[in-house]
């Protein structure tokens, strides 16, 4: 980052912190908002932009070989006239990464002049010719815009990705994405009683990114077709990890496909606590259990709170509502070998001592066996259950793919269409794990990877700017100051640099 710009933001720093800094104030007599004297005025020359840092992301697109990648694997137009798959795939994206949550807000983005320059684009397609572009996929063509994804993300790992993924965790789940629609075809009735689709997601918990998203109809089961794009992940991120360990729960536990999957990674999966199981615990001599003691959520840095009144708790008793009380926690582990598998396994089991409670009775004592399948030998009984509690993290990627980017909103009308556009929205939360990755301050890169998509585009997308085109040159002109500016402009020079093609 150049010394002019260095020093305009440390002098912004400062007049923030002048204003912001804790000091008496006397009663001014009138409010702190004033503002009185507000005129409108419409620039003649100048315009303006409220998502100043796209043109950040777009250039890593450029850089990265991105554009060029999906043209070259996915061939759904006869005729470029005038937008080629990228121009669609990279517009559904971009309404995605400017903070807008649907089709129709495209045309938004078409209607602003200064978003089309600062792209050097004449013009982008409409919300009807983009949902338009989604109805032409196949399933095989949408696997080939994922394998296109997939290469690029290939080199981006290359790049930056040695430290991150060294010790590699695959997640996999399913959910269930509703629908208000009546028509929309492949919808079904969901367990949890509402009509929608039931999405796959299979993430990569080193960076938050998402490596496969498949579709399907409301009423399958999480595990139904997983077994291939657990394959696909393995051969994904096996080249680039030194220990690659799949996560998931009891659903993923497909006993007709451990053994084979040993061969090529590790895996820590939920197993039901069925009857055969649950006799060998029984059985365990006393010798073999311990008591489980949780590590900590985290540590205090400063000091510690004193904790509020638990009004939920006060509330429940003296109403004499049924409560389940944990009481506490052993954990032994034996060796097992499930009826479809050559080899035995490690299986550690947690057993949660729970007491049922109304009011001030305890009614009774319950006990709950929670079995854990797994490779990993290197881990102590407890490290391989925190190991697998840490699977609960995906469901925050999940919800930041259906409230954060809206990538599960099912806006068009069947469930291929649905599935494009799916990996086509996620490909924005993608784009945020890659400039975290590129970003040369490693320390900020995994603030970045953890990020909420909310905050990611308030400090690092939604940058006032204004667009000036000087002979060959796009000039995005910073208008505000956030304390992510430093770190945002040397990544951009860092991206500007930057071949990967």
């Amino acid at each position: 980052m150049s010394k002019k710009y260095s020093k305009e933001l440390r002098n912004r720093k400062r007049r923030i912190g002048r204003r912001l800094a804790r000091q008496e104030l006397g009663d001014r007599g009138k409010p702190i908002l004033k503002g009185r004297n507000i005129h409108y005025e419409m620039s003649e020359k100048m315009q303006g932009l409220f998502c100043g840092g796209i043109g950040a992301f777009h250039k890593m697109v450029k850089q990265i070989g991105l554009a060029e990648e999906l043209d070259k694997q996915l061939h759904l137009l006869k005729i470029h006239k005038p937008y080629y798959e990228s121009d669609h795939i990279l517009t559904i994206a971009y309404n995605i990464l400017t903070g807008n949550k649907r089709l129709e807000d495209i045309e938004h983005l078409r209607q602003d002049e200064g978003f089309l320059n600062a792209l050097g684009a004449d013009r982008i397609p409409d919300p009807t010719t983009a949902g338009d572009f989604t109805r032409r996929f196949e399933g095989w063509e949408i696997e080939r815009l994922q394998n296109a994804i997939n290469e690029v993300r290939q080199r981006v790992w290359r790049h930056r990705g040695k430290g991150l993924l060294k010790d590699a965790y695959v997640d996999v789940d399913g959910t269930v994405a509703s629908t208000t629609g009546r028509c929309k075809e492949g919808m079904e009735w969901s367990y949890k009683g509402v009509w929608g689709y039931a999405p796959l997601i299979v993430s990569l918990a080193n960076t938050q990114e998402v490596l496969y998203l498949v579709n399907r109809p409301g009423n399958a089961p999480s595990q139904k077709g997983a077994a291939k794009w657990i394959e696909k992940a393995i051969e994904l991120v096996k080249p680039y990890a030194k220990r690659l360990t799949l996560r998931g729960d009891t659903d993923f536990s497909l006993m007709e496909h451990l053994d084979k999957w040993s061969e090529k990674a590790h895996f820590v999966f939920g197993m039901d606590a069925r009857k055969k199981v649950v006799g060998i615990a029984d059985e365990l001599e006393k010798k073999a259990w311990e008591a489980l003691e949780r590590s900590p959520k985290y540590t205090v840095k400063t000091k510690s709170r004193q904790r509020p009144e638990n009004i939920q708790k006060q509330i429940v008793k003296r109403r004499e509502f049924e409560r389940k009380h944990l009481t506490g926690e052993e954990i032994a582990e034996f060796d097992y070998r499930p009826f479809k598998c050559k080899k035995e396994y490690r299986v550690v089991v947690l057993r949660k001592n729970i007491s049922v409670e109304k009011g001030e009775s305890v009614l009774f004592d319950e006990i709950r066996y929670f079995f854990y399948i797994t490779t990993r030998r290197d881990l102590s009984a407890k490290e391989v259950v925190e190991l697998a509690n840490k699977r609960c993290n995906q469901e925050n990627v999940v919800e930041q793919l259906k409230n954060g980017v809206n990538a599960m909103r099912m806006p068009v009308n069947n469930l291929l269409s649905n599935w494009a556009y799916m990996v086509m929205a996620a490909l924005a939360w993608n784009l945020k794990a890659w400039f975290a990755l590129l970003m040369p301050n490693r320390k900020r890169g995994v603030q970045v990877l953890k990020m909420e998509f909310r905050r990611f585009l308030r400090v690092l997308i939604l940058l006032p700017c204004q667009i000036i085109r000087s002979g060959r040159k796009i000039i995005y002109r910073l208008m505000s100051y956030n304390p992510w500016l430093e770190d945002f402009l040397d990544t951009w020079e860092y991206i500007r640099r930057l071949a990967l093609v």
